[in-house]
């Protein structure tokens, strides 16, 4: 089977972070990887553990949780593309006038990983992401939660989602830092066995979703005991 993996590479620099205000300047690299292998983004950030390590680190977990494995060709195992139009996410200072809005933080996919378990009826996946987030002019320490969407797709005339799943991820940028690294491992990404047919047009999909997190409920605010009388 063809190598179906695609990797896409454009950056900015510090520079261009600091100078951006309501647009984001830097792109990241979006790779793919086969069986246990991960693609790298220039090198393991500074810091915290590279995606090859997290990935890694959770594989026994991975195969306890699977069933006893059949005979799987990792070349089949979907590629992992990142979404047109979702390699990047902008914060933004909330103003009255959106124009004038500067740039809290930016984010960008950096890694990608997936390895594939076929056992008896079922095709389970395990996918890793790795990004970073970089403060802007207006962005300060602190959380923040970085809205990830993960989606299995059969490609074709007309596409069929598969399996989809959003997640907040949540994110601390520590004091006197202007970036930080985060990384996600969806270790249960699991679906019915397809031919292989219809397995070679499959193809998972990360990317960010800010509108997902927009729509998700906001926790109420917890109200000050009463005085008591």
């Amino acid at each position: 089977m063809r190598n179906r993996c695609r990797v896409s590479l454009s950056a900015a620099s510090r520079t261009a972070v600091i100078a951006a205000t309501a647009m984001i300047t830097a792109f990241g690299l979006a790779g793919c990887a086969s069986g246990d292998a991960t693609a790298t983004a220039g090198g393991a950030p500074t810091g915290s553990p590279s995606l090859a390590e997290r990935f890694a680190g959770s594989a026994g977990a991975f195969a306890q949780n699977s069933q006893p494995a059949d005979s799987f060709d990792p070349a089949d195992c979907p590629p992992v593309e990142v979404r047109h139009g979702t390699s990047t996410l902008s914060v933004t200072a909330a103003r009255r006038d959106p124009a004038t809005a500067e740039l809290r933080y930016q984010g960008t996919i950096a890694q990608t990983a997936r390895e594939c378990r076929a056992a008896g009826p079922t095709l389970t996946i395990r996918v890793g992401v790795q990004g970073r987030i970089i403060l802007g002019p207006a962005g300060g320490p602190g959380q923040m939660d970085v809205p990830l969407r993960f989606a299995l797709v059969q490609e074709g005339p007309s596409p069929k989602t598969i399996w989809t799943r959003f997640y907040n991820v949540p994110v601390v940028i520590p004091d006197g830092q202007s970036h930080v690294n985060f990384t996600h491992i969806e270790e249960d990404l699991t679906v019915p066995k397809p031919s292989a047919d219809v397995l070679s047009a499959y193809v998972i999909y990360i990317g960010f979703d800010p509108l997902a997190a927009a729509r998700q409920p906001t926790r109420p605010a917890r109200k000050p005991n009463a005085p008591r009388r």
